[in-house]
């Protein structure tokens, strides 16, 4: 099979007015933080990198595929870009691809990465038929490079300084030598920041083409608030063009970049249109699988109406269901938790005694029990507030950022009553 590769409206500018393009927001985390980076993805009227309205997983983003190109049929590409970095959640980025090379044969596939975790799986990337990859490099000088990232974590270990810009350069240039190796197309994306880069651009331009590169977009640095960066200007449409023009010299350039968010669909330049948003926000209210009955959501709690339980300390869960045409949640019943001790057995037990349940919204948990439920489909949620209102968030879809204590982390035995001896 052949598939077209003249129809990626991002690298044929000849597609982008015939052809549309569609994002997979699947890839929540990132390994590393970019001075001018906040990634805060709930909010649908900001047109840049980063941002997403929801989060979904692999089988929730086919079930939206599935929905999109029957809204618009022009989709030619699906691409994984984020709100964080595809490989650094390869199992989730790794599977969308999949499922999509399964189930739409013909379909353009592409990713966008930082470069650093990708190497690992470009001999299946090959395999699936993943024709384009985006690196994004702004600097090849790690002095440069240490003023643009905060730290990078690689294999459980983090880096800062110049040694984090060092570890991010070798690993984008070998990425970029495999790419090519392996005959996928190879997009460098580069930030230009006034003041930091911008006369260093050329550079990364001169050496990416040496090593393959197939063409160059000069991205001009997008002004977020609460960022290191937050008090450098955008820079002027005169020094990106000049840029361009000198960056040109080594690689074909791409102009007609909008900057999209980790959910854009459609035309590029086009705003994502209303009808596609809600099959989005459809998409993410659905279970792990969508395939799968689970009609029910438990919580921890001590007394019934807030979620102020740790999972360790839960002997029992309430299970709650939302009836049809209804906003409120109802409560169906208690089920008695397993007894703490036995380790991950116990946290088997647990999933398999809500194996009908498609979330559990709790107030703290350790990592081992999270991943064993997760495994079994079951979504963990830690927030903090009333019960009713965590589980209209998933029923609806509706935003849970204020009740979210996903930032608060905690040694073992800080923040419950447990031994210290981890979650069992």
């Amino acid at each position: 099979m052949t598939i077209s590769i003249e129809k990626h409206p991002c690298f044929n500018d000849e597609s982008r007015h015939t052809f549309g393009r569609i994002h997979l927001p699947v890839a929540p985390k990132c390994n590393i933080q970019c001075n001018y980076c906040n990634r805060k993805f709930d909010c649908l009227n900001e047109n840049r990198p980063g941002v997403t309205s929801k989060v979904l997983t692999p089988h929730q983003a086919l079930l939206y595929l599935d929905k999109a190109v029957k809204l618009s049929p022009n989709i030619s590409v699906v691409g994984i870009a984020g709100p964080g970095d595809p490989f650094a959640n390869p199992e989730e980025t790794m599977e969308t691809l999949r499922l999509v090379r399964k189930n739409y044969p013909d379909m353009l596939l592409c990713v966008a990465t930082n470069g650093l975790n990708v190497l690992d799986y470009i001999d299946e990337l090959k395999e699936l038929q993943v024709s384009h990859v985006t690196l994004t490099i702004n600097a090849i000088d790690p002095q440069i490079g240490a003023e643009i990232y905060a730290w990078v974590r690689h294999r459980k270990k983090m880096y800062r300084d110049t040694r984090a810009a060092e570890m991010l350069l070798h690993n984008q240039l070998e990425a970029l030598k495999k790419l090519k190796a392996s005959g996928i197309t190879a997009k460098i994306n580069a930030i230009i920041i006034p003041g930091i880069n911008d006369r260093h651009i050329v550079d990364v331009a001169r050496a990416t083409a040496e090593m393959g590169a197939d063409i160059f977009n000069c991205l001009p640095y997008y002004n977020t608030r609460e960022t290191v960066f937050e008090n450098i200007p955008e820079p002027h449409p005169e020094l990106v063009t000049s840029i361009q023009r000198k960056t040109s010299q080594y690689l074909p350039q791409m102009k007609h970049c909008a900057r999209c968010r980790a959910d854009a669909v459609g035309i590029i330049g086009q705003d994502n249109s209303d009808a596609l948003m809600k099959q989005l926000q459809e998409a993410a209210t659905m279970p792990r699988k969508p395939d799968e009955h689970r009609p029910y959501v438990a919580v921890t709690s001590m007394e019934g109406v807030l979620i102020n339980q740790h999972l360790g300390e839960a002997d029992r869960f309430l299970i709650y269901s939302m009836p049809e045409n209804s906003d409120r949640p109802v409560f169906v019943e208690s089920r008695e938790a397993p007894p703490a001790g036995g380790g991950s057995m116990r946290w088997e037990a647990v999933a398999s005694q809500l194996s009908d349940c498609r979330a559990l919204l709790v107030n703290g948990v350790g990592p081992s029990p999270e991943k064993v439920l997760k495994t079994s489909g079951i979504d963990v949620y830690t927030l903090d507030g009333v019960i009713e209102e965590g589980v209209s968030g998933i029923y609806t879809g509706k935003d849970m950022s204020q009740m979210s204590r996903i930032s608060q982390m905690h040694a073992c035995k800080t923040s419950c009553s447990g031994t210290g001896g981890g979650c069992g």
